[in-house]
């Protein structure tokens, strides 16, 4: 597809909106001001209509664009309209409507995820990349979801001072925990692919060792070393407890993790490797 470069980087925008909304199931609602999740439920929101729209403009100027291609686009309007109804829920007190918003957001998030990875599989639907390809995307989407809540979550401090540690720590934990899994995630992938994986995917991986392995160091560089080495030194600064360095931190992770999905996203794009 003559548009396949753009749709792969519009992933990033789409991860940090599905990933962004799981990781604000983490902080404790009723211990933080409100205005910390509108705000940022607004940046997530923004990301998601933003992947939206690149994805409809795209399938609008494609030739002959599909029912696959409408099919993505569809639900992540869903998403955009359910993660709206949340957001708006958040300058009332209509708690039924805001729970089931959130709800109804965080699955029409992992649908629109899943049917984007699903559209660069090269196998089959009874294969095991039916389930690699999403997994390990909806995996990256909640590490980069859960870098950038902690990030946004530390510059509240600066708003409410007396803000106690615990929430910070939470979503900290979350993002080790889905550093890890998305970590292992990736080498499980990458060695069940080799053994078992469709031969159209095999090809694929001997294109990935073979021209594009510098790509793959620099990816696993990025995310997970860097952003492992950070971690450790977030959770360092949070046995202080400083909460500013903290932040300072976070904001290094997060761009670190950001260089690492828009590198994945170009071994998607050169391989469609889910990596």
């Amino acid at each position: 597809m003559s548009d396949a470069f753009a749709r792969c980087y519009l992933l990033v925008f789409g991860q940090l909106a599905v990933g962004g909304f799981m990781a604000l199931s983490a902080p404790p609602f009723h211990d933080i001001e409100r205005g910390f999740f509108k705000s940022t439920a607004s940046v997530y929101l923004a990301a998601a209509l933003a992947t939206f729209a690149g994805l409809l403009t795209l399938a609008l100027e494609a030739t002959s664009p599909g029912w696959q291609r409408w099919f993505e686009v569809g639900t992540w309007a869903a998403f955009c309209v359910s993660g709206a109804v949340y957001v708006a829920s958040l300058w009332g007190e209509a708690v039924a409507l805001r729970a089931r918003a959130f709800t109804v957001t965080l699955l029409t998030g992992v649908i629109a995820a899943t049917v984007s990875a699903e559209m660069y599989r090269l196998a089959g639907v009874l294969s095991l990349e039916t389930i690699l390809y999403p997994l390990n995307l909806l995996l990256a989407s909640l590490c980069l979801g859960a870098v950038a809540t902690g990030m946004m979550l530390g510059h509240w401090y600066l708003i409410d001072t007396g803000l106690p540690i615990e929430p910070l720590v939470r979503i900290f934990r979350l993002f080790v925990a889905a550093l890890a899994l998305q970590a292992g995630a990736g080498v499980t992938s990458l060695l069940l692919l080799w053994f078992l994986g469709a031969p159209a995917t095999l090809q694929q991986l001997h294109l990935l060792f073979d021209d594009h392995l510098v790509l793959l160091a620099a990816r696993v560089a990025t995310a997970p070393l860097a952003a492992a080495g950070l971690a450790w030194m977030i959770w360092r600064t949070l046995l202080v407890p400083q909460t500013m360095a903290a932040t300072g931190l976070f904001y290094i992770a997060t761009l670190s993790v950001i260089v690492g999905e828009l590198l994945g996203r170009f071994i998607l794009f050169r391989t469609s490797l889910p990596l």
